[in-house]
């Protein structure tokens, strides 16, 4: 028997209503913030990743997918969405189509990490990138974004977390204040803190093993060292936050795990997750573009939401919805089979779903109409055939009514808009 790969997994009916809604609520809150969808490749260069991530990082140096193609050329199932939507934007030139472009993305991506609770090899994130400004006001409404597709999805008791790691220049200063920090007690940190000590320090701060926790805490803070420009930035950036009445704290180890990021980092957390109980993180990547090889100076900020951990959020704090029939009919006979997926075909005309038994008994047809959790049910015979007139009974409550073929359609249709109002 095959087996689905280690860290990949099936997504099955029972649960892909949740993963509908989920989606179906972000693409909602992304139209009110006019995000229009962008759909990149799962495979790109790996040089893509390995510029715009960053070499040193965890992703591009332990975790990704790469394999050599026929030409000798070598590709990669991308790890993340950000890189290729800047590709994307910078071979498209889609910054002479609009000064500020607003585009969202949802789909697959692909990262050989060690599987655990709501994490995959094969994941899904859905996320949104602004691209062409450096306005604080755009990093607020960035994140004003993030809180209202977590509201429209029901999900509450979130933690919203800030910080800025400043420009580039004050990265690089802050580097060398953390490489010294960490040269007497790196030794007794874990493997890969020791070896980040030295080729990337700010990475350091990102390490999830809680034995390292105390030794960070006492690191020095990067807003201690951030220029009169990034302290003003941050400052507007909160002040934007304040007037929407959106809480945060501010953490000044929170630095995200790729390399692209500068000046606002942002992390939501969610306490039913267990310890990595991160939901999303952004942030801001005003380089991004020009480490690509843009001639053309591109700011941004974006985040990307780990949707199986929302959806599964989701689930845990409300159950999924579980996706109605809207009729099932019952025919009896061969001729009234016939006759069924003819009205069939009329009924699903009005957006209806319909599904149409093949079953010989009527008791098991109407078994099964329960376990799909059909709303109504019509049992259809010869005399039905012969008077066009059909009983309809309501499944949960058990009554019955009375309907010509004209009138049935529009009941269903009116029961339906009914439902859906309430």
């Amino acid at each position: 028997m095959i087996h689905s790969v280690k860290g990949m997994r099936d997504i099955l009916p029972a649960s892909s209503g949740a993963w509908n809604q989920v989606e179906s609520a972000a693409r909602r809150v992304f139209h009110r913030f006019n995000y229009r969808e962008i759909r990149t490749p799962i495979l790109e260069e790996t040089a893509l990743f390995a510029r715009g991530v960053g070499e040193e990082t965890d992703i591009v140096s332990k975790e990704m997918y790469t394999f050599e193609d026929r030409d000798g050329s070598s590709l990669t199932l991308r790890p993340e969405n950000t890189a290729s939507v800047l590709r994307a934007y910078i071979e498209n030139r889609l910054d002479q189509q609009a000064p500020l472009n607003k585009v969202y993305y949802i789909g697959p991506m692909f990262r050989r990490e060690r599987p655990q609770k709501g994490r995959f090899r094969q994941f899904y994130q859905i996320g949104a990138e602004a691209i062409g400004s450096d306005s604080p006001a755009i990093d607020a409404e960035v994140i004003e974004l993030v809180v209202a597709i977590l509201r429209e999805v029901g999900i509450d008791g979130f933690e919203l977390l800030i910080n800025s790691i400043g420009s580039k220049a004050t990265r690089g200063r802050f580097n060398d204040v953390l490489r010294e920090a960490l040269r007497d007690v790196a030794p007794r940190m874990c493997e890969d803190c020791r070896r980040r000590a030295e080729t990337n320090p700010l990475r350091v701060l990102d390490c999830k093993v809680p034995q390292d926790q105390p030794i960070i805490d006492q690191l020095p803070s990067i807003l201690d060292y951030l220029d009169e420009e990034d302290r003003e930035h941050f400052r507007r950036v909160r002040e934007f936050l304040d007037d929407r009445g959106i809480a945060y704290q501010i953490r000044p180890r929170l630095v995200r795990g790729l390399d692209y990021y500068e000046r606002t980092t942002f992390e939501v957390t969610h306490g039913g997750l267990g310890a990595q109980n991160a939901i999303l993180g952004g942030g801001r990547y005003d380089g991004l573009a020009e480490s690509l090889g843009s001639k053309v100076a591109a700011p941004g900020i974006g985040f990307s939401i780990g949707e199986d951990r929302l959806v599964m959020t989701v689930e845990e704090t409300h159950g999924a919805e579980k996706p109605a029939l809207d009729l099932y009919i019952a025919p009896m006979g061969d001729a009234a089979a016939r006759h069924c997926f003819a009205l069939a075909a009329e009924i699903r005309e009005l957006d209806l779903s319909v599904e149409v038994g093949t079953e010989r008994k009527l008791k098991r047809m109407l078994e099964i109409a329960n376990k799909l959790g059909a709303r109504r049910a019509l049992i259809v015979g010869d005399n039905e055939i012969v008077s066009q007139v059909y009983a309809l009974k309501d499944m949960e409550t058990g009554e019955q009514q009375t309907f010509t073929r004209q009138e049935l359609a529009s009941h269903l249709a009116a029961a339906k808009n009914l439902s859906l109002q309430k």
